[in-house]
Order: structure tokens, then C-alpha cells, then sequence
């Protein structure tokens, strides 16, 4: 049997997650690490990311690229992020990219991005609309949304809880979070930081989150990551873009099956995750996964939340 070890931080080992959970050990010779350890996977697993707050386009010293209606309209926009990241580790605006008329699915009719279409493999390919930026001005206000800023955003952590569902997968979803789904929405920063802009409805709908995770690929573990929701997503696993569901629009999905992706079983492997709200008048958050992910270091957040 394979042991499932999800990571608390440092300090807390196999043992003690055991312990806390009433699992049982199973030592040999020269103790634990010789033995089988079954602990029961966890109920819940907590990530934790950055979320920076802007203010609107409109407002005294607001960002051009918040609460802006791209020149298409809105929709799903994909090709204005390069396909790895930046030497920061953030996302680089190319431009260039286009609207989405439908998009490119798997053989099992699961939409995926574009840069992993493989006909060979049964996909069905998209169809591709106008150019368009999807509301980005330029690279240099694409810069900000990522880092820190002083006088353009503020920043804090951002813890998320995942719940482990009974088919094994971690799962956050704002509509069924304990906090969000009491706030009809994702909205991690209700009256913090800038505050909320007013207008109506009057929720602050103008931020950005990332988060840094690492995990083990398994080559048979059949592993999977999906987001739903809206605005802007990227999500890179080992630099490279894997979900690409940029544009102001509606709750929109892609899924990632690990096993396209050429990774070297039982490597340690990187994904990293880009999210944006950028206009009224929701704001939907949902990923679901089978991987064992672990938050690794935070990025710096504003000199206020140090």
C-alpha cells in the first residue's frame, strides 16, 4: 500500500499526522521509516498564496486594466501570456492573442488549453475569433498585477481550504467554502486594504492571487488539476502554461490531465497558479485536484502586512 503524506509545514511529521489522526504505524526493524505508514489522507489541506488588491480604472489612482471592457467585449481570451514564465516567475504579457469562438477538448470532450491540443490523441480542436489583448493595455501594466507596487496595489497572504472528496481529490469551491459561500462569491478582501470601490454592486472586485505549489508527478496516479470560474487564470507546471483562461468573462473551465504532459515519474515538479478579478459583477473560484500539492515560499507582500 502506498502511503499518501500531505505536508503541514515543518516539524510535523508522518508520525505526528498519524498520531493527530488515529493511524497506525506499522515499524520495522529500524523504526517508522522501515515500516508501512497508512495514515489517512487528511480532511482538509491548506494552500497558501498572495492576493493583491487594485483599484479600479476610473478611480484616483486606478489601474488601466480593472474594470475595463476589452475592445472585443467579453469573453474567454487566449495567446497573450508567453507559454513559460518569466525569469520573476510571473507570467509575461505578449499580446497578440485572440478570442475564444470554442474551445479545443480532449477525446473525453474535457476543454483544455490550446497549447496542449494533440490530434493524435483524439482532441477536438477550438476555433479562434478577433485578435484581441482581452483588456490588457500593455506589458507594462500587465508588470504590476504579480508584484508589489507601492501606490498601485496592496497585498497579504491568502490561505485556501481544500476538502478531500470521497472519490480521493481536494477540492475549493467558493460556493460551498464555509466563509465565501456567506459572501455569494469569491471575494477574499471584502472592506480590506483599499477597501471596497462602491458603485453596485459595491464589492471589491479588483484583485489579483497567486499561488506556488510543488507536488510529486505518478506516473500512475492518474493526476489531475481543473479550475472553474473567472476572470483571468493561468496555471504553469514546471514553467510551462498549461491552462490559459485569460479575458474578462463568465465562469469558464480547462483540465489538465498530468499523464500529456511528458514529466518524469516520481519527479518533484512545480505548478503555479495566476488568478485575476478584473470586473463586476461576479467573481467564481473552484479547483479540484487528485495532486498532493504543498505551498512553497510566498512571494513579498506589502510593507504594511510584513
Amino acid at each position: 500500500m502506498k502511503a499518501t503524506l500531505f505536508k503541514f509545514g515543518a516539524g510535523v511529521t508522518a508520525t505526528a499526522i498519524c498520531g493527530a489522526l488515529g493511524a497506525t504505524v506499522l515499524a520495522g526493524e529500524n523504526g517508522v521509516g522501515d515500516g508501512e505508514v497508512a495514515p489517512p489522507a487528511p480532511e482538509y489541506v491548506f494552500l497558501t498564496g498572495i492576493v493583491r488588491d487594485f483599484r479600479e480604472r476610473t478611480a484616483e489612482g486606478g489601474h488601466t486594466d480593472f474594470e475595463k471592457r476589452p475592445s472585443a467585449g467579453f469573453g474567454h481570451y487566449c495567446g497573450n501570456v508567453a507559454h513559460t514564465l518569466g525569469e520573476d516567475g510571473n507570467p509575461v504579457f505578449t499580446g497578440g492573442g485572440f478570442k475564444v469562438s470554442s474551445q479545443w477538448r480532449d477525446s473525453a470532450g474535457r476543454p483544455i488549453c490550446y497549447t496542449l491540443y494533440d490530434a493524435d490523441a483524439g482532441d477536438s480542436a477550438g476555433s479562434m475569433g478577433v485578435t484581441d489583448a482581452g483588456g490588457i493595455a500593455s506589458s507594462e501594466s500587465f508588470s504590476q498585477w504579480f508584484r508589489d507596487v507601492p501606490g498601485v496595489n496592496m497585498s497579504k497572504p491568502l490561505p485556501l481550504r481544500f476538502v478531500r472528496q470521497e472519490d480521493g481529490s481536494y477540492v475549493f469551491d467558493d460556493k460551498t467554502d464555509p466563509v465565501y459561500s456567506t459572501l455569494n462569491g469569491f471575494f477574499p478582501i471584502e472592506d480590506q486594504l483599499f477597501g471596497n470601490p462602491g458603485g453596485s454592486p459595491d464589492r471589491n472586485f479588483h484583485f489579483t492571487f497567486e499561488l506556488h505549489t510543488q507536488f510529486t508527478y505518478d506516473a500512475d496516479g492518474s493526476q489531475v488539476f481543473k479550475f472553474v470560474g473567472d476572470d483571468d487564470v493561468w496555471v504553469f507546471i514546471n514553467d510551462e502554461l498549461v491552462i490559459d483562461l485569460g479575458g474578462v468573462h463568465s465562469a469558464t473551465e480547462q483540465y489538465v490531465d498530468l499523464n500529456r504532459l511528458g514529466l518524469e515519474d516520481g519527479a518533484t515538479c512545480t505548478l503555479s497558479f495566476f488568478f485575476a478579478e478584473r470586473h463586476r459583477t461576479q467573481s467564481n473560484f473552484r479547483i479540484v485536484t487528485n495532486l498532493e500539492l504543498e505551498s512553497i515560499q510566498l512571494p513579498t507582500v506589502s510593507a504594511a502586512f510584513d
